[in-house]
């Protein structure tokens, strides 16, 4: 056999057992430590103990707002008494917006109070409120296809059907671009305002809030979010063919404030330049306490880092950053809490940040690994799917790509992400909603997350893997 011809297929042969010569795998006493430590923090971790303190504490931190400076305040003492470094507290400005009061109805012959929340970042309705008939769509392009002029005086209505749970989340996207365009679409058509059948899996009479967009620095309509079972109500009394008229008031309004990031450190014993970001952010929204989304967040980053810090640290620093704003849309599109961060980086500082994930999903257990293209047939692939095997985590079947909002700017600028995928079933049953308090965290499948988080990140943060360099492993030409 000639040099080539060995040489072909030992590469061959690499493609076939999914290794790529970039990866380098960790010892074997790494491996060992990823494992002690995933065991560790299955009997004890602080995650419970911060989501129970923040969100006693300080309930609801909509962005901007002293709720959310305060605990932003708090976080940062409770990073420092766990021994973290570097804690510091990065402020950026922000439009804030207030809920205020609202409150929907039918009138005239079926007469009826509607159970709403103002979508965020909402204009107000004038003062007595808005009185017109409803016009339906049961999609947002129906609405776009409305003649211009159709809803001169009325009230356009969105019922896109219930959003349907999957493990993944991927019914969440499609409908969250009806509250995001929603608003502005009706007001092109002459509509006085918008609602919508909010977006959530579940059938309780709790709508579930969530911002809408600014168009050329402003919202054009009030919009609101119905609950499912008004929604149901609502389409019903439209489908006998008869005239419905809603009366509609809301007092929202916005301010000029900030918001913030906290930011924490495990410095790196060997290579500190080099960081291993964890995401999630401290904002959330009004209705509830902001427990799952996402205070459980936050929760599972800091008990990940805290359990490596407890070990004496890894070769790599890794970084907590708790984001501010992230929750809201903005008049200018600056990236809220995960722009400001990138903002603040030299060139040299965003090279190396060498891997970054986020949290932001709920609390529940951690079933699937997602890597950067090329990495999921690496080496260091390999050895973190036999680390995370046993408590039930398995490789994902696509790469990840986008993080999530909070890390968004980052991995857009050129950071590998990782997706520790939760499972999601439940999530859009409290997402948004009066309901998101601590009493929905299950203890259990929290704290197999944090065990999944600490010996990925060990992993990680213990190994000189250049992600950036990975390509996705192809068979030579025969």
């Amino acid at each position: 056999m000639s040099a080539r011809t060995l040489f072909v297929s030992v590469l061959a042969l690499a493609a076939v057992c999914g290794l790529s010569a970039p990866a380098v795998a960790q010892d074997a006493a790494t491996i060992a430590t990823a494992e002690q430590l995933r065991d560790q923090v299955l009997s004890q971790n602080v995650a419970l103990d911060y989501v129970t303190q923040l969100t006693t504490r300080f309930g609801p931190r909509p962005a901007g707002s002293p709720s959310e400076q305060a605990a932003a305040a708090w976080s940062a003492e409770y990073l420092k008494g766990l021994g973290f470094k570097n804690v510091r507290i990065q402020s950026f400005p922000l439009v804030g917006w207030e809920r205020g009061e609202e409150s929907a109805a039918i009138v005239g012959e079926h007469a009826q109070r509607l159970v709403v929340a103002a979508l965020g970042h909402s204009i107000a309705t004038p003062a007595g409120g808005i009185e017109a008939e409803v016009v339906r769509f049961t999609t947002l392009e129906a609405l776009i296809a409305a003649p211009a002029g159709s809803l001169a005086g009325k009230i356009a209505y969105v019922d896109a059907g219930q959003l349907v749970a999957n493990q993944d989340g991927s019914g969440y996207g499609p409908l969250t671009r009806i509250r995001g365009a929603g608003p502005n679409e009706a007001a092109k058509k002459g509509a006085l305002a918008f609602i919508m059948r909010s977006v959530g899996s579940d059938d309780h009479r709790m709508p579930h809030t969530g911002t809408t967009r600014y168009v050329d620095g402003k919202v054009p309509l009030p919009g609101f979010a119905l609950s499912a079972p008004d929604a149901d109500q609502l389409s019903r009394l439209l489908t006998l063919g008869e005239p419905v008229r809603l009366r509609l008031s809301s007092t929202a309004r916005t301010y000029e404030t900030t918001s913030q990031n906290v930011i924490a450190d495990v410095p790196g014993r060997v290579r500190p330049d080099e960081i291993v970001l964890l995401g999630s952010h401290l904002d959330s929204w009004d209705l509830g306490t902001g427990a799952i989304d996402d205070g459980a967040g936050g929760a599972i980053t800091i008990a990940a880092a805290k359990a490596i810090l407890d070990q004496g640290g890894a070769e790599r620093t890794v970084r907590v950053v708790l984001f501010g704003a992230e929750e809201v849309a903005q008049p200018t599109n600056t990236g809220n809490g995960g722009g400001a961060y990138l903002r603040s980086l030299t060139p040299a500082e965003l090279a190396g940040h060498v891997f970054t994930g986020e949290s932001d999903f709920g609390a529940d257990r951690i079933y699937s690994l997602g890597l950067p293209v090329g990495a999921q047939t690496s080496e260091f692939a390999r050895i973190a799917g036999r680390v995370l095997f046993p408590i039930g985590v398995l490789p994902a079947g696509q790469p990840e790509l986008n993080g999530g909002a909070d890390i968004g700017p980052i991995v857009q600028a050129g950071v590998p992400v990782f997706g520790l995928n939760q499972d999601g079933i439940r999530y859009f049953d409290l997402h948004h909603t009066a309901d998101d308090t601590l009493d929905k965290i299950d203890p259990v499948q929290m704290t197999q997350n944090v065990a999944a988080w600490t010996a990925l990140v060990w992993l990680a943060a213990n190994s000189d893997v250049d992600f950036r360099a990975m390509k996705p492993v192809t068979p030579p030409a025969p």
